[in-house]
């Protein structure tokens, strides 16, 4: 999950998915603006088939965290 995860991250941002780790910091690590986080996000739940709810979405601060919300709501389905 997290090299698929980490391909989408690389697509918005300028790091190679190779060294996206769930450590990397979503805000301060990645550079992205607002609009390309919203587009980020919405991309991870399309490939993900899930939706994570805005006020959970706020609250990610790294890649680990992305992954654990993904897991919480595939499961919930």
């Amino acid at each position: 999950m997290l090299e698929r995860l980490a391909n989408i991250i690389s697509e918005y941002s300028d790091i190679p998915a190779e060294e996206i780790t769930e450590a990397t910091n979503i805000r301060t690590d990645l550079g992205l603006n607002s609009l390309e986080l919203v587009n980020m996000a919405v991309a991870i739940e399309d490939e993900f088939a899930v939706e994570i709810p805005d006020r959970e979405a706020l609250g990610i601060e790294t890649v680990g965290d992305t992954l654990a919300l993904i897991a919480r709501y595939a499961s919930a389905d």
